[in-house]
């Protein structure tokens, strides 16, 4: 018998992840990006990364014909960053402090926990996202505690 949505959707919920926002330069010079849960380490060598973007996504059109993107890692205190770009039909750089990273010339989101700049290596579609993966040009890494998310809410991470 085959998973249904709801229990694949309840299953994921259990997977707490980090929240990132990636972003990408569309092909008018605009900023684009969007909310993603669905990142990942793919190899330590060389150093590659992968994300999934949902089809859906309003970036999804500019990030399907990127050459480059960057992943940014929010903190915990970020939460409104986190909702501005998941959120459908609104610009998503409005009022958000940014600068163009050194080596790929996307966004890079001022205050994040940690920011990763990629050129495209390959590109799978799967479903009703795209995997693509990234090969990483740059790292930056800042102090702080990671946004996570988890069982549909944003949490901070308690250390012990």
């Amino acid at each position: 018998m085959p998973v249904s949505t709801e229990q694949f959707k309840a299953g994921l919920a259990s997977f707490g992840s980090s929240v990132t926002v990636v972003t990408t330069i569309d092909s008018n010079g605009k900023p684009a990006g969007l909310t993603v849960t669905a990142f990942s380490a793919l190899s330590k060598d060389p150093p590659l990364c992968l994300v999934c973007i949902g089809h859906e996504a309003d970036a999804y059109p500019s990030l399907k014909v990127a050459t480059s993107y960057a992943v940014n890692v929010l903190r915990s205190d970020q939460l409104d960053l986190a909702t501005q770009f998941a959120t459908h039909g609104r610009d998503k750089f409005a009022g958000v402090a940014h600068r163009a990273g050194t080596a790929t010339g996307c966004p890079i989101l001022s205050g994040v926990l940690a920011a990763f700049e990629c050129k495209v290596a390959a590109r799978f579609p799967c479903g009703d996202h795209d995997i693509v993966v990234g090969s990483i040009e740059s790292v930056e890494v800042d102090e702080g505690a990671p946004l996570v998310y988890f069982r549909g809410r944003f949490h901070d991470l308690v250390t012990r």
